[in-house]
């Protein structure tokens, strides 16, 4: 059995360590805050960004060639596919990192299994980077540290960056693996196509519009910003989704080490009336001898 010496350091210790826990909970809740703030005001935005574009694209006659629109819009035979990977930068926020990296393998075997064997990796954050830089999947660019001056500057240079080599024909096709934001329990790991663009699906709103300058260059302009702005919604969906993750792990490590000092203190008492005791026999003993 330990000394009392030593359950008293332990508990010292976990004292400590609760101290850490919620300071850290602490500040992920107020990061939280104005990073649910800058995904959920991103929503609308993005809703009516596409909208527009599906009303454009609609008043756009179909080219004699059959070639789309936009070069964004380009959809053809994946056989060089680019991945998004979006982690933290930082730990301690459960099982958040794992499960974008878990993601990631996933969608990298789905696509040996389709006989996609062009996979690269672009990576963002700190954890990814980690994990996938002793793997044997090829990393095409990696950004660990990204989350320390998130923008809507940052996302468009990695977002154009992306489009550069899709319009070139250098990749096929973009897929980004991110972790989407529900609320403070709960982050949701979605895998998302970013280029070819699409906006099958998109309601356009039921009115007619008069359009100047003319569709097709209104959708040639506009095309791009939905990129930019797809990115950075994702990134801010993500970078919310991490703070919350963090507080509740934080929220639950404190919870716990509160347990583990119940626990201790009562190991610690039973030892030292156990010690009283033998004392007290001891001391009992002794004077019965002496009479």
């Amino acid at each position: 059995m330990a000394s009392l010496i030593d359950i008293r350091r332990r508990i010292r210790s976990v004292k400590n360590t609760q101290q850490i826990t919620k300071a850290m909970k602490m500040v992920s809740a107020a990061k939280l805050r104005r990073a649910q703030e800058r995904a959920l005001a991103a929503r609308p935005y993005a809703k009516t960004l596409a909208e527009t574009l599906a009303a454009v694209a609609s008043r756009i006659p179909p080219r004699e060639d059959g070639a789309p629109a936009h070069p964004l819009l380009a959809s053809r035979a994946e056989k060089s596919v680019v991945l998004v990977a979006v982690s933290g930068d930082k730990g301690l926020a459960g099982a958040f990192n794992t499960n974008v990296n878990r993601a990631v393998a996933q969608f990298v075997r789905e696509a040996r299994e389709k006989g996609i064997e062009n996979l690269s990796l672009v990576i963002l954050g700190k954890k990814a980077n980690d994990f996938w830089k002793r793997r044997s999947v090829p990393i095409r660019e990696a950004r660990p540290g990204f989350f320390a001056k998130l923008g809507a500057a940052s996302a468009a240079e990695v977002a154009r960056a992306l489009a550069a080599t899709f319009v070139a024909g250098e990749v096929d096709a973009v897929y980004v693996v991110y972790n989407e934001f529900k609320n403070v329990i709960s982050q949701v790991v979605r895998t998302k196509r970013l280029l070819p663009l699409s906006l099958e699906g998109t309601e356009a709103p039921g009115a007619d519009y008069l359009y100047e300058p003319a569709p097709d260059v209104i959708l040639r302009t506009l095309l791009p910003r939905f990129l930019d702005f797809g990115m950075y919604s994702v990134l801010l969906e993500s970078n919310a989704a991490f703070y919350a993750a963090q507080m509740t792990a934080m929220d639950a490590a404190s919870k716990n080490a509160g347990e583990m000092i119940d626990s201790l203190t009562l190991t610690y008492n039973r030892a030292r009336q156990a010690r009283i005791t033998k004392e007290l026999i001891e001391i009992v003993s002794g004077a019965e001898a002496l009479e």
